[in-house]
């Protein structure tokens, strides 16, 4: 199992302080080559059963309401995705800990289509986090292209 990290994911976003309101919704893109490798990522080998796939960051107080992936061009067939993060220091908390398929568990990746998020508690991340894809069912070895949309309310840190 690998852990391929996005390039462009993790840039500074800016978002709330607005008199209408902090909900913000984060969009990170997912592409691959025709060889099934993550594209603008720090690995050039097609994406294997088990990978994580670290798409970019989530900030601190970023409460998570809802995500969506969009799948434009699928991925090979029999791939699943498990949408979910991770915190960007490594260490867990005992306060929100951290969930590998917080948003979604075992999402077909395989056919065009929007999917949404199926869990059903709300949190607020304690410290930045980062929002992963971890693959399974198979090697991705086609091109793709997937948009995630997580949404959510950005109240602070604490």
């Amino acid at each position: 199992m690998a852990t391929i990290k996005r390039k462009s994911g993790f840039a500074n976003r800016f978002g709330g302080a607005v008199p209408y309101g902090n909900v913000t919704a984060f969009v990170f893109s997912l592409a691959t080559n025709a060889a099934g490798a993550v594209l603008d990522s720090n690995s050039d080998v097609a994406v294997a059963s088990g990978d994580v796939i670290e798409l970019g960051l989530l900030p601190v107080g970023f409460r998570l309401d809802d995500a969506q992936v969009l799948i434009n061009t699928a991925m090979t067939e029999a791939v699943t995705g498990s949408l979910g993060f991770k915190y960007a220091d490594g260490v867990d908390s005992s306060e929100v800990p951290q969930d590998a398929a917080y948003f979604i568990s075992g999402g077909a990746l395989a056919t065009a289509a929007r999917l949404r998020a199926t869990g059903t508690k709300l949190v607020t991340l304690p410290k930045p986090a980062i929002l992963t894809l971890t693959t399974g069912g198979a090697a991705n070895a086609k091109a793709s292209d997937i948009k995630i949309v997580v949404s959510g309310e950005l109240t602070g840190p604490r």
